[in-house]
């Protein structure tokens, strides 16, 4: 197994170990205050987007891409970016209807390309996919940090619009630029 492989099952690892964090500053009876949860969750997310970049770098600079790897990856960061924004919900940071938008996006593009994979048509990430995912991975621990200073407020409201419309416009043009694998 590569290093960028590697990498991967290490952001996979570190998704049950953010959730577990977050939900121990939503019970009253662990002694661990809400605010030090959603610090050290924001520090597991920034390394585990950290290792999102990470690998993908290193598997082009190295030509070390495997099946498994653009199996993993996309589905490593959809499974992150997806508890990230449950809990978020939960603790009242984004509405719902951010979190359905979003993740219908998901389950769309994710549909999209599996009917493309039955007529051997890979669909690359677009410059609006990869913009809505960056966008997305500093939203996260921006709002989740929910630090007393207006600047992250006003700058967490523009970025959960940002990721929103990002999601919207990528899911337009994947299909608009895929339409031809789904008429078929």
């Amino acid at each position: 197994m590569n290093l960028p492989n590697k990498l991967t099952i290490a952001r996979v690892c570190m998704i049950p170990f953010f959730i577990l964090v977050l939900q121990a500053g939503m019970l009253e009876n662990i002694p661990l205050p809400p605010e030090t949860a959603r610090l050290i969750a924001m520090g597991i997310f920034i390394l585990a987007s950290i290792t999102d970049w990470l690998d993908g770098f290193i598997a082009r600079k190295y030509n070390l891409s495997t099946d498994f790897g653009r199996f993993m990856d996309p589905l490593a960061d959809k499974i992150l970016v997806m508890s990230a924004m449950v809990y978020m919900v939960m603790l009242g940071d984004i509405g719902a209807w951010v979190l359905i938008l979003i993740e219908s996006r998901e389950f769309l593009i994710s549909g999209v390309r599996m009917v493309a994979a039955t007529k051997n048509t890979v669909i690359a990430a677009s410059i609006w996919g990869k913009a809505k995912t960056v966008v997305q991975m500093i939203m996260i621990p921006v709002v989740l940090a929910d630090l007393p200073n207006q600047f992250l407020d006003i700058a967490g409201t523009i970025l959960i619009y940002a990721a929103v419309a990002l999601a919207v416009i990528s899911a337009i043009d994947y299909i608009r630029k895929n339409i031809g694998v789904l008429r078929t």
